[in-house]
């Protein structure tokens, strides 16, 4: 879920805001929602006045953005919920199912803020279930090549509306944090060529003894490890990675952090050696504190795609914290 168009504030009575609601939806659901010659979502724009788009593509998955006055987004979040359940009922017509499953509905939003909707200890994301009578279940990972969570909504519809009411307070109340990466589902076709373009004449996040990564290359680097493809299965040399080696094979590579350095690199409650675990998709073990020793020795296991784009995050986390102190690009050493 994206807040970034606000206006107004928590008003008495319920929200007084306009945002921006991203939902991930499978094909057969936006079909639904679309219906025949696009009337269906034609007829829930006119009713509930809010802006729905729904991105293009050949993927599975497809991103839903809904935008307006918060009472607008509801509406609409209410229609879209009503066309669910008369799906469900629709289906269930000479079936010999007896129980009706509940509207589900996915949400999208900065894993920044998932804390918050979590509450400690659960607290508050147990509130919205008992205060809403709907199932909330946030997901531990982050969607694919983004920064961004799925939260999933199950209920009737009046119990998705009043749930969404209580999550769009919470996430006005606590904004992203940082940089946001919205998820953009892939297409059913895989890697396609242009994913290798031309390396870029840029300045490069070198590994001794390895090879260099433009930074413009990372993101298609960063796809490449996130799915495990050889280099080798795209028919084509590879001229963005020079000495990348077509391989998977799994491999670790160690380097050395100061000590007043590695909690920068961890962040608070881990949540930046996950970030870059998620990002990378390789394992990251950080050793204990050695008595004597000035550096905390880090291990970096996956393929050569995974265990670099790890170091080029860990690099530009240091690089980041460094920018304004004394401590000089020899800080990390890599073994």
């Amino acid at each position: 879920m994206n807040m970034n168009e606000k206006e107004g504030g928590v008003c008495e009575g319920g929200l007084n805001v306009t945002l921006t609601i991203r939902l991930l939806m499978h094909g057969k659901e936006v079909g639904s929602i679309i219906g025949k010659k696009g009337e269906t979502v034609k007829k829930m724009r006119e009713e509930s006045g809010a802006r729905i788009n729904i991105s293009d593509g050949s993927s599975p998955e497809r991103i839903v953005t809904i935008t307006g006055h918060s009472e607008v987004i509801f509406k609409a979040f209410a229609m879209i919920a009503e066309k669910f359940e008369e799906d469900i009922l629709a289906s269930m017509i000479n079936s010999t199912v007896t129980s009706r499953p509940p509207v589900t509905l996915r949400l999208v939003f900065p894993a920044s803020q998932c804390g918050s909707l979590i509450g400690k200890g659960g607290s508050k994301i147990k509130e919205i279930r008992e205060s809403t009578g709907a199932q909330v279940q946030v997901a531990g990972d982050l969607l694919p090549d983004s920064t961004e969570r799925a939260v999933t909504i199950s209920g009737t519809p009046h119990a998705i509306t009043q749930c969404v009411k209580h999550i769009c307070t919470v996430m006005l109340e606590s904004p992203p944090k940082g940089a946001t990466i919205p998820y953009r589902p892939k297409p059913t076709t895989g890697v396609s060529h242009s994913v290798l373009a031309q390396p870029h004449a840029a300045s490069a996040f070198a590994i001794p003894g390895q090879f260099a990564i433009p930074a413009q290359d990372l993101n298609k680097l960063h796809q490449l490890a996130m799915q495990h493809i050889p280099l080798t299965s795209l028919g084509q040399s590879n001229p963005t990675f020079p000495g990348l080696e077509a391989s998977i094979a799994t491999s670790s590579q160690e380097l050395s952090v100061p000590n007043d350095l590695i909690g920068c690199i961890i962040g608070r409650q881990g949540s930046k050696i996950n970030e870059i675990r998620q990002m990378s998709g390789a394992q990251i073990k950080i050793a204990g504190a050695t008595d004597g020793s000035a550096v905390r020795h880090v291990t970096i296991t996956g393929s050569p795609a995974n265990i670099s784009v790890a170091q080029y995050l860990i690099s530009a986390r240091r690089k980041k914290v460094t920018r304004a102190s004394k401590h000089d690009d020899k800080s990390f050493i890599f073994g």
